[in-house]
């Protein structure tokens, strides 16, 4: 199911949480050792350990994450919480995680945690239960307000208030990829900001122009490649009965040519993909100067310089293409994205059915807010 490009650590850091944290050193006090059923345990008498993980000024954006590292930390028995404060700009969004209260098992876990790039530093701090009582409120409220009763259908969001959420969602869906965390690869940008903005915008238009489901052609960005552009099926070949224009021909035989057949960008299309999407629109009988001018195709191809604006129009048109030949079958569909339509693969499907009905969910409930903080809503109001 990540935006500058990344090295590793700093960098990952910088753009995964959304504002830069302030280090404190712990607070002054001096835990205590002590021997508990035959083993020693150091901890702060009457005080609660906590780690704030990260800060954001959004709120959708921060939410977001808080599921993505609860999933992480609450199988192992730790708290997760999204909490609040309020800052002279309007509201600050705090993750923070309850570890185990033992120093001496907490510390490796979250050394664990900052080198496996889930947290960007150890931050602790001892504080009062009713502290840690008031954030599990906090916490509450987010909860409660998210899991409102739909009110407010994807399909009818305006689409600036759409593509908003869209944004919230490539950026979230970006950061947690895991070549992103690693920090280890050459990655172009993750999208964030103005190019975010822009690429919802695009699979907005697309998904409208060809009348695609939206929150599958989501769910297939997602599945593909998390919305970053970056190259894949590396060493990927195809056999082909004669070479074209733009092949890279690796051998030649009695079947025809073998040629490269590497995937291309977020939504992954493969060359001989994109032959097939070109001579698709070349037959396309639907306007295309009710899209956006850089999302229109050129009418000749080159394989090797296919704008991102381009590849989306692409993906949409092989997507479209492909819910005629499976009459409606969105499910078939999407699976023969991934396996083709002589072998559609049904567990990429189940991928891209998930991720498509969190999109969903998340987006639908955060419209429901009409734009007001969680936060802020008087009858979930924390103490």
């Amino acid at each position: 199911m990540a935006a500058a490009a990344i090295c590793a650590g700093a960098g990952f850091t910088a753009w995964y949480w959304e504002r830069k944290l302030e280090l404190r050193r712990p607070r002054a006090l001096t835990p205590q050792a002590e021997i508990d059923e035959g083993a020693m345990r150091v901890a702060t008498p009457g005080l609660f350990l906590v780690v704030d993980l990260g800060v954001f000024d959004d709120e959708l954006l921060a939410y977001l994450m808080t599921g993505y590292l609860r999933g992480i930390v609450e199988k192992e028995g730790r708290l997760c919480w999204l909490t609040y404060e309020r800052v002279e700009t309007g509201i600050s969004y705090v993750i923070r995680l309850q570890p185990e209260q033992n120093l001496l098992r907490a510390l490796p876990y979250l050394a664990r945690l900052e080198a496996a790039r889930l947290i960007p530093s150890i931050d602790y701090k001892w504080v009062r239960q009713d502290v840690t009582a008031r954030y599990r409120t906090q916490s509450d409220t987010f909860d409660m307000a998210y899991g409102l009763p739909v009110k407010r259908r994807l399909e009818r969001l305006p689409r600036p208030e759409l593509a908003a959420y869209i944004r919230r969602f490539i950026q979230f869906k970006a950061a947690t990829d895991g070549r992103v965390r690693r920090g280890g690869e050459s990655l172009p940008p993750p999208p964030r900001g103005e190019q975010a903005h822009q690429m919802a915008e695009d699979i907005i238009a697309v998904a409208d122009f060809y009348s695609l489901p939206l929150d599958f052609f989501l769910g297939i960005g997602a599945m593909e490649n998390n919305y970053m552009n970056v190259m894949g099926d590396l060493g990927n070949t195809a056999w082909k009965r004669r070479a074209e224009k733009g092949d890279i021909i690796l051998k030649r035989g009695r079947r025809g040519v073998q040629v490269l057949n590497e995937s291309s960008g977020v939504w992954q299309v493969t060359r001989e993909t994109l032959r097939y999407a070109h001579r698709l629109y070349r037959k396309d009988k639907r306007d295309y100067s009710l899209l956006p001018e850089h999302l229109r195709p050129p009418e000749e191809l080159n394989l090797d310089e296919v704008t991102p604006g381009v590849l989306t129009t692409y993906a949409g048109l092989f997507f479209r293409d492909l819910l005629d030949r499976f009459n409606g079958d969105v499910a078939t569909a999407v699976a023969a994205y991934n396996g083709g339509p002589g072998n559609p693969n049904m567990k990429y499907e189940e991928g891209v059915r998930l991720v498509a009905e969190y999109a969903r969910r998340v987006m639908e409930r955060a419209a429901g807010l009409q734009g007001k903080p969680a936060a802020g809503m008087r009858f979930l109001t924390a103490r």
